[in-house]
This record gives structure tokens, C-alpha cells and sequence, in this order.
């Protein structure tokens, strides 16, 4: 089981593991010890045989600011490129390992959420938002490419390519409702509402077919960059693969007995 010390780490009865960033002062801003730590967590977690969701918050009034200024930033231009460069792999790392880790991600976005941070949201699954949660992919801001962390791949998927270019070009921060507006949150609460919802949430996709939603979220990942014809032919051995799982049948014996049903 991971054992982070650069962030806190709950693992609760019902399968919900909660990442809670914990630089608050700093608006969270990761640190090298940081990016590591989150990459390795989200590695080890593949073979937990009981999680079932990740909950990825911040502490404070951020959800995460990006690179810290002075841990990373100021500590990359003493590094030659192939020591960019293995840095730069250490953040894509962390969104593949997002990516391929076969439960639902929530991110709980309790404010500011900029740079590699919106990345970590945009990595998610899901994307639960308080009011104060403004959002910017800022590369372009510190003269960096807006393509980062897998941005130029999710984020036109997500809002379209006309939104996502402008969000990519410019860096500027938009409002968690505009966000909602064009999709890329799922949905904003008020901030003293922001965690109740996100463990509601959480609660009932633990309680759902957990095999039948990794594989949609494999199928997911992998339809992105296929054609229809594949996508179905996927589409239809996953369909069948999940046929011979034993939470097919309870679904089944659950409404014919008139109960909810008990997934395993």
C-alpha cells in the first residue's frame, strides 16, 4: 500500500482513497518530491484488489498552482536538456499513470487550479468544482509550450478545438462556470458544499459494478484514437468479456428480487 509523506493519504473502509495535496500556503504547488510521490502513488494503486475510487483534492484555498516557482522552476535552468528532459517525462509519467489506473479519478477542485495542476484535473475522470475553482492551462504565460502534460491531446477532446486552442494559446484563467459551461467541470458547487458532494459521488460509484466501469474506462482511453469500425469491434469483446463477470448476473438477480444489487 503507497505510503506518501508529501501530501496526505486516506484510504477509507468502502474502497475510496483520498489524495489530499498539502502545500496550502503555497497554494499547493507541487515540488519534486511531490511529482514523484503522486506518480508512484497512482503506479502502486493498480494492484489494490479493494480500491475502488481516487479523490484528488487540494488543502486550503487552491486545488494546485502548478510548478513551485522556487523548488522546480528556478531549480530547471541549472539542468542541461537531458535533465529537462527527465523532468518533463516525470510530469507525462504522472498523467499516464492517471490515466491507466482502471477506477474512477475525481478531481475535488477546491480553488485556484493552474499550470500542471489543471493538467492533474483534466487527467481525471471527473472534475467537481467549488465556485472559487478558476481554472488555466498557463504555460504560454512563462513562455512554455501550452502542449504539456498531455493538454493538447485531452483538452480538445474534452471542450472542442476551437475552445481548447484559445484556452492553450492564451493561459488565461476562465471562471469555474464557464468552465461548467463548456464542459470541461462536470459540475460546481459552493465551496461548503464541495466536499459532501465529492464524497456522494465517490460513495456511489464505489458501490457500482466495479469491473464494468474499469473497462469502460479502458475502453475510454483506448477509443480515442481509434476508428468506428475498430472502436465497435472493441466495443463488442468488451461487452462480452463483461457478460461473464458474476456482477452481470447479480444485476440480473437484483431486479428480478426486486433489490439493489450487491456488487463484488
Amino acid at each position: 500500500m503507497p505510503n506518501p509523506t508529501s501530501f496526505k493519504y486516506q484510504y477509507s473502509n468502502t474502497g475510496v482513497v483520498t489524495i489530499t495535496l498539502n502545500r496550502p500556503e503555497r497554494l499547493n504547488a507541487l515540488t519534486f518530491d511531490v511529482y514523484r510521490e503522486l506518480t508512484d502513488t497512482f503506479y502502486e494503486l493498480r494492484t489494490e484488489p479493494n480500491l475502488r475510487v481516487v479523490v484528488i483534492t487540494g488543502s486550503g484555498r487552491g486545488f494546485c498552482s502548478g510548478g513551485d516557482v522556487h523548488d522546480i522552476i528556478g531549480e530547471l535552468f541549472q539542468r542541461d536538456i537531458e535533465g529537462l528532459l527527465e523532468f518533463t517525462a516525470l510530469t507525462c509519467e504522472l498523467v499516464k499513470n492517471i490515466r491507466r489506473l482502471m477506477v474512477p479519478v475525481i478531481a475535488s477542485l477546491n480553488g485556484t487550479t493552474a499550470g500542471a495542476g489543471a493538467c492533474i484535473a483534466l487527467a481525471s475522470d471527473l472534475r467537481i468544482a467549488s465556485e472559487d475553482a478558476k481554472i488555466a492551462f498557463l504555460f504560454v504565460k512563462v513562455g512554455l509550450s501550452g502542449a504539456d502534460m498531455g493538454a493538447a491531446f485531452l483538452l480538445p477532446r474534452i471542450v472542442g478545438v476551437t475552445k481548447a486552442t484559445e484556452l492553450l494559446f492564451t493561459g488565461d484563467f476562465i471562471s469555474a462556470q464557464e468552465a461548467e459551461r463548456i464542459g470541461l467541470y462536470n459540475r460546481v458547487v459552493p465551496a461548503n458544499e464541495l466536499s459532501r458532494t465529492t464524497a456522494d459521488l465517490a460513495e456511489r460509484l464505489a458501490k457500482g459494478p466495479a469491473f464494468a466501469i474499469g473497462k469502460t474506462k479502458e475502453m475510454l482511453n483506448r477509443e480515442l484514437s481509434m476508428s468506428l469500425e475498430a472502436a465497435l469491434a472493441c466495443e463488442a469483446e468488451a461487452q462480452a468479456v463483461c457478460m461473464q463477470h458474476p456482477d452481470y448476473r447479480e444485476a440480473y438477480e437484483a431486479f428480478i428480487g426486486k433489490r439493489e444489487p450487491r456488487f463484488k
